[in-house]
């Protein structure tokens, strides 16, 4: 009986090990899924639109509006199985800034920096609920 005593913690830690090792069972603290990374990418990409707009620097939208678009992109789809419905809502979100960013004029009038800043407050609230409900899991 003793010997079982001191065998058993070693066999469930080896199991356990295993298990982790080859994705079932438990998460391990260090291990994260694949979408962390890439949401961490997109939150840095949103918060440089994020000064661009409210400084009112539209010169370098397009190119941001682009970059958010392709680590979005990269976001669904590591994460879309898992959530969703918020990828889908950082989809529409940003389909619908870039389609006012590829409409503004070179010199854009107060309304449509403000139809712009409000499409980006969009992108924002999108990422911000994806960011909420991956928190437990990026943690």
């Amino acid at each position: 009986m003793l010997m079982n005593a001191r065998t058993l913690p070693i066999a469930l830690a080896a199991t356990l090990g295993l298990l982790a090792a080859t994705g079932c069972g438990g998460s391990s603290s260090s291990s994260k899924p694949a979408y962390c990374s890439d949401k961490s990418t997109l939150q840095s990409d949103v918060g440089a639109l994020k000064s661009s707009v409210s400084g009112g620097d539209f010169s370098s939208l397009q190119s941001q509006v682009t970059t958010i678009k392709t680590d979005a992109s990269s976001l669904s789809k590591s994460a879309k199985s898992d959530f969703p419905s918020e990828t889908s809502a950082m989809k529409t979100s940003i389909d619908t800034l870039s389609a006012s960013v590829n409409a503004l004029p070179p010199n854009p009038s107060t309304s449509q920096a403000a139809s712009v800043a409000a499409d980006a407050a969009g992108v924002v609230t999108s990422v911000k609920s994806f960011s909420d409900a991956t928190s437990s899991q990026c943690s």
